[in-house]
C-alpha cells in the first residue's frame, strides 16, 4: 500500500452547534458540505482547513456516545502545525474560548523542537497545537 496523506478524521459529537462553532470559528475550518439527516445521523458535516478536513457528525439517532477519555484505545489528540505558537493561542483567547490544558501550571510549554498548548473542544476532543514539526 502507498499511503499518499492523511484524507480526513471522524469526529462523532452529542453537542454538534457547540462544535461546529468551535472548529470553525474558533479554529478557522470552513464548512464545505453540511447533511441533515444523514444515514440516521442528524447531521453529517464536512470541515476544511487548507488541505486538512474532518468529518463532523452527531451520533446515530437513540445511540448515546460515550464520553470522550484520554484512556480510551485508538487516537488521543489531533495536532495541528501553525507558524507562530503565541499568536495561534492569543488568536483564541481573543475569541473567548478558554478551555486549554495546563502543563506544570502553563497554558503553553516547551517541548523538544519548539512550544505548544493544547485546548479542548466542545465534544472533548483534545487539540494540540505546535510550531515545530520535529517528534
Amino acid at each position: 500500500m502507498n499511503i499518499k496523506s492523511l484524507h480526513h478524521i471522524c469526529i462523532q459529537t452529542e453537542c454538534y452547534k457547540e462544535s461546529k462553532k468551535f472548529y470553525t470559528e474558533i479554529l478557522g475550518f470552513e464548512v464545505i458540505k453540511e447533511t441533515p439527516n444523514f444515514h440516521k445521523r442528524k447531521y453529517n458535516t464536512w470541515l476544511k482547513s487548507d488541505e486538512i478536513m474532518i468529518e463532523l457528525q452527531t451520533a446515530k439517532v437513540s445511540t448515546n456516545l460515550n464520553e470522550w477519555s484520554s484512556l480510551n484505545e485508538g487516537p488521543v489528540h489531533i495536532s495541528f502545525l501553525v507558524k507562530d505558537i503565541h499568536i495561534a493561542y492569543e488568536e483564541i483567547k481573543s475569541k473567548e474560548y478558554n478551555s486549554f490544558k495546563l502543563k506544570n501550571g502553563k497554558e503553553i510549554y516547551k517541548v523538544e523542537n519548539g512550544y505548544l498548548f493544547k485546548v479542548k473542544a466542545p465534544e472533548g476532543t483534545e487539540i494540540e497545537v505546535r510550531d515545530q514539526q520535529g517528534i
